[in-house]
């Protein structure tokens, strides 16, 4: 299994790379929050040699707007992975199954090269979601060991810690395997 990390403006632009095959950035989210961070983690991951992917945390509503918004600032390369985060909001809310599902679909139409996962925790995969829909595959968070999320359905990646930052996993033999399959969307 392959390991990596997800950063967003709460983590250093330099943070360690040593040993990880990949690295999510948060872009965006709603319609008017940009990661200050995006492009210097951007660059510490590329220049690393890791694979990237971005996602953008999701809001209820204006879900055509919210796709638009973050493809016009997650940046665009052959091979980058972009990702829904799907949990529960600021204010207590979340998006509902058919906005979550709109949202990867219109992210997807906008980008058709790329892969488009979906992020959701343990609870929301099996107590909120009802579609099952994840796009290209499932970036399941369960605070277990490392590759064993407690979940029944295929995943492609799993983020098993907060601590001190969040680490993931990944379903992939070699990195160039992962390379493969997030450029052949």
């Amino acid at each position: 299994m392959l390991r990596g990390i997800d950063v967003s403006a709460y983590q250093s632009s330099s943070f360690d790379t040593e040993g990880l095959a990949f690295a999510f950035v948060k872009a965006t989210e709603g319609r008017s929050y940009v990661n200050p961070r995006l492009a210097a983690q951007t660059k510490r991951a590329r220049d690393a040699g890791l694979v990237v992917g971005f996602y953008h945390f999701l809001w209820p509503g204006n879900l055509q707007a919210q796709a638009e918004y973050f493809v016009e600032h997650a940046p665009e390369k052959a091979g980058d992975i972009l990702a829904v985060d799907w949990e529960t909001t600021g204010d207590g809310t979340h998006a509902s199954n058919a906005q979550k599902d709109s949202f990867i679909r219109r992210v997807k139409a906008l980008r058709p090269h790329h892969r488009v996962l979906l992020y959701c925790n343990r609870d929301f995969w099996l107590n909120i979601d009802t579609t099952s829909y994840a796009g290209d595959g499932l970036w399941i968070a369960d605070y277990v060991t490392a590759g064993e999320p407690r979940i029944k359905a295929r995943w492609r990646f799993h983020q098993y810690s907060g601590t001190p930052h969040d680490k993931d996993v990944a379903a992939f033999a070699t990195k160039a395997a992962l390379r493969a399959w997030a450029g052949g969307a």
